[in-house]
């Protein structure tokens, strides 16, 4: 398959020409699995803030702090590694989304300032700041579904592909949500660990609608996409993925209800399976685009660099990705671990 690709693009599969893209967009879609689901238990948290007691909301803050500044890394990375590896579709692809963009970047940046602001804050102006945190992860959240519903609609522009974004929008509030809610079942105990089980089957119902949505309109909106998934080694690994999405779904909304009790032994499952869930959806995505950065219209090997920047930026992510990788495991060794309280 791949020398058949190769050969349709007039090149060798061992020219750098060709096989360099297709490097970089595998470590951009590591960037974006490792942000969906790293930094979106972090937006689903901070959504669910106002949710919580009063006397709780510090408490969610605060078990945030040791991953805060990681967090923050894999969009910017993402953002970064896609412009310097792909310039030619930089301003042709963030064109059609600087809407949704600039919504994510002050969505960010208030989610930072607000959660530093907190901290120093007088006790009296903390809610204020908490405030603004549960407002910029539901902007950043939000932004993030709109570019998701502008992908699977091939960026058209009509009013009814408009408000399938929105939808879009809703669902992946809805989608870091439940991450955020499974996180926080796995991290804690007691009443917060019975609520957030609660908020995540309440969640749930909506990042199903989510997904399903995307992938019919992915078929419906391109013909392309339509075969790809329709043909009958198509329709095998479809069946595949759909079934093991099935049996996501089916098994977290099963062990958020039966918090607590014997399902809180295993409390880390919904997690795990969340993800394992988003990586699906993300994997899916990935096949129904390729070889496309815009459908029908710019290929990953119309969107590269000169081979020369290439091979500068891969030298760098060859020296950057074992400092990335030891930083993230650091930063993350306690991802799964409980709560440790103070006393």
């Amino acid at each position: 398959m791949i020398d058949m690709l190769a050969a349709s693009l007039g090149v060798n599969s061992s020219d750098p020409t060709f096989w360099m893209p297709l490097v970089f967009m595998g470590l951009l879609f590591l960037l974006i699995a490792g942000g969906v689901v790293l930094d979106g238990f972090d937006l689903g948290v901070g959504m669910l803030l106002p949710l919580a007691p009063a006397e709780e909301r510090g408490r969610m803050m605060s078990l945030l702090s040791p991953w805060r500044d990681a967090n923050e890394f894999w969009p910017l990375l993402g953002i970064g590694l896609f412009a310097s590896a792909f310039p030619m579709a930089w301003g042709a692809v963030f064109g059609k989304l600087y809407g949704p963009l600039a919504l994510m970047a002050l969505g960010l940046a208030l989610r930072s300032v607000s959660f530093e602001f907190r901290i120093r804050a007088r006790s009296e102006l903390k809610p204020r700041w908490v405030l603004g945190f549960w407002l910029g992860s539901v902007a950043t959240a939000f932004a993030q579904g709109l570019i998701l519903g502008r992908f699977a609609t091939g960026y058209q522009t009509a009013a009814g592909y408009g408000w399938f974004a929105v939808l879009m929008g809703f669902c992946a509030v809805a989608a870091y949500a439940l991450l955020g809610a499974a996180w926080l079942v796995m991290r804690v105990d007691g009443e917060l660990q019975r609520r957030a089980a609660r908020w995540g089957r309440a969640a749930i119902r909506w990042t199903a609608v989510g997904m399903v949505a995307t992938s019919a309109m992915l078929g419906l909106a391109n013909a392309g996409i339509f075969y790809k998934w329709s043909n009958p080694s198509g329709l095998v690994v479809a069946a595949v993925v759909w079934g093991l999405m099935l049996l996501c779904f089916s098994n977290v909304e099963m062990r958020l209800s039966r918090i607590p009790g014997r399902a809180e032994q295993h409390s880390w499952l919904p997690f795990v399976l969340c993800v394992v869930l988003y990586w699906l959806m993300l994997a899916g995505l990935a096949y129904s685009l390729f070889p496309y950065l815009i459908l029908d219209d710019m290929t990953l090997w119309d969107g590269t660099a000169s081979i020369g920047s290439m091979r500068l930026v891969l030298a760098g992510a060859v020296i950057g990705a074992p400092v990335v990788v030891v930083f993230n495991l650091l930063a993350y060794r306690s991802v799964f671990g409980k709560e440790r309280r103070a006393g």
